[in-house]
């Protein structure tokens, strides 16, 4: 009986193929490719974030609580939470919305214990399945970042390069979209 093994520039491939961040067009529309490397938990009233699920936005209506694992209590991490589907995701010409930014989170701790650079704003989508993403940046060091002059038009990839920032370490999504009472049922 014979086997075929599958290169393995062919199968690290499929399996970057199948990686929720570039289904979901998370990496390329918002973030170059990247190595997760810290873990990072998003749970809004005790409901857990993983990629692509759908969140009502009745239900994220407050801050979440972002959990760290994986860093010291030397390390320190910038959390962005970003729309890139604004207005609508079939012509996201606004790309991105920012909905918050917390920094100076110590590694292995909440973003609670960060500083709040831009309040959290609660996502309304209008048209269409928006993603919300959320990503974790390792610091070199306890350091302010500029704080952005606008919510719209922000750009991930600009403000990690602005900031010394480099790739994200840890990211996750979630799609809303806007709820009818039909759909609160």
């Amino acid at each position: 009986m014979r086997t075929s093994k599958i290169p393995l520039s062919v199968s690290s491939l499929m399996a970057r193929n199948s990686d929720p961040l570039v289904v979901g067009r998370v990496i390329g529309d918002v973030v170059d490719t990247f190595c997760p490397s810290v873990k990072m938990s998003v749970t809004y009233n005790n409901r857990q974030v993983f990629n692509g699920h759908e969140l009502f936005p009745s239900s994220v209506t407050t801050k979440p609580r972002v959990e760290v694992e994986g860093g010291d209590m030397r390390s320190f991490f910038t959390l962005i939470m970003t729309d890139p589907d604004v207005p609508g995701p079939s012509d996201p010409y606004l790309r991105e919305h920012l909905h918050w930014i917390v920094t100076d989170i110590p590694g292995t701790t909440d973003s609670s214990f960060g500083r709040e650079v831009m309040e959290y704003e609660i996502p309304r989508p209008y048209i269409g399945i928006h993603r919300f993403v959320f990503f974790l940046f390792k610091q070199q060091r306890r350091q302010a970042v500029a704080t952005p002059s606008s919510r719209d038009q922000f750009s991930t990839r600009r403000f990690a390069q602005e900031n010394g920032l480099g790739l994200p370490v840890a990211a996750v999504f979630f799609n809303s979209q806007r709820e009818t009472a039909a759909r609160r049922r």
